[in-house]
């Protein structure tokens, strides 16, 4: 079993209710065991400005797939929520990122881990801080670390 964190965004067709499903759908996941959900934020889209502010989180999962298996899993999940890949960083129904797989550094044409941009993103910092402050991100350090750095300005905190 590996433990691995997972980044999930929305901004479009009810971003609270995709992001409440997704969460289900990952703990549905055969294998895998939903550890541990962050709170969810409002924040505005990187990339194109002229789309609706995301909602974003992370999860925490065990899982015995490997991170080719789990990423199959993920992308099943997004394409059944409605999930389109028409433009890079446009708007979205549903996101899910495998940020961490356990210490694993994996660069494949099919997935990089740790996720690239993880590091630069708070809206992916700060909820990661809330449910693992003592991680450590393979490459970049401790996370406590990173997220003194971050700019949280207009991240929202949402109930849910």
């Amino acid at each position: 079993m590996t433990i691995a964190f997972l980044g999930l965004g929305s901004n479009l067709d009810s971003p609270l209710n995709q992001l409440v499903n997704a969460v289900q759908a990952i703990d549905a996941i055969p294998s895998t065991s939903l550890i541990q959900t962050s709170s969810f934020y409002k924040n505005r889209p990187v990339g194109p400005q002229d789309q609706p502010d995301f909602l974003n989180a992370v999860a925490s999962i065990d899982t015995a797939l490997s991170p080719d298996g789990l990423l199959d899993y993920l992308q099943d999940i997004e394409v059944q929520q409605g999930r389109k890949r028409n433009i890079h960083w446009g708007a979205r129904t549903l996101d899910l990122d495998i940020l961490l797989f356990g210490s694993e550094i994996i660069n494949s044409t099919r997935l990089v881990i740790p996720h690239p941009e993880m590091h630069k993103r708070a809206f992916v910092l700060k909820p990661l801080y809330e449910i693992a402050p003592d991680l450590v991100i393979p490459g970049q350090g401790p996370l406590k670390n990173l997220v003194r750095y971050i700019n949280t300005d207009g991240m929202q905190k949402i109930s849910h």
